[in-house]
């Protein structure tokens, strides 16, 4: 269960990452002091060698675990997905689908020899999209969104951006709770 909003823990939040800011500076500050001298002003090559090395491991170590760091957080934004629902022009809720233990669901029109899982026959922009658009699939309790190579393309607008970008055909693009489905102009937000 969620806790109400209460400005006590915005503001403990905000200290902490003001905070955490400033430990970061002060090590990046004395981080490039000390590469200068080992590297500009000292002359001894091993001890060039032995701090190039460490710096290497270091970097190394640090991009792994802010890899490993964004993909717990997008197994978390994952986890809450439940439904899809589709949005008209206003932003109203017109229709919804559960996901509940599907794995794969398709995303168009349905016709006598397709049945679309995510069916927008009858939308605003129907025209616009094609019997089999999209298709989204979960792997390992994270959904993702492919174009299947459809006319009118398939946008994805993450929650925390403000512009969508149009998806590359048969690549998969993870989704999060929150985020917004462009099946040519119809909008399906992610729940």
């Amino acid at each position: 269960m969620k806790e109400p909003f209460s400005t006590e823990t915005y503001g403990g939040n905000t200290r902490e990452k003001m905070f955490v800011k400033i430990i970061d500076i002060i090590i990046i500050t004395i981080a490039f002091f000390f590469i200068l001298y080992v590297f500009v002003m000292n002359q001894d090559v091993l001890l060039k060698f032995v701090i190039g090395t460490v710096l290497v491991i270091l970097v190394i170590i640090y991009a792994s675990l802010k890899y490993e760091a964004n993909a717990i957080t997008q197994v978390m934004a994952n986890k809450d997905i439940s439904k899809l629902v589709l949005l008209n022009e206003r932003g109203a809720e017109i229709d919804e689908w559960e996901l509940g233990n599907q794995v794969s669901l398709l995303i168009g029109k349905s016709s006598a020899e397709c049945k679309a899982d995510i069916d927008l026959s009858g939308t605003e922009y129907e025209s616009l999209v094609n019997y089999e658009h999209a298709v989204l699939n979960c792997v390992a309790g994270i959904w993702y969104l492919e174009d299947i190579d459809s006319v009118n393309g398939v946008g994805l607008k993450k929650a925390n951006k403000r512009v969508k970008k149009r998806l590359k055909h048969e690549i998969p693009y993870s989704l999060g709770n929150g985020d917004t489905i462009y099946i040519a102009n119809t909008r399906i937000l992610v729940k």
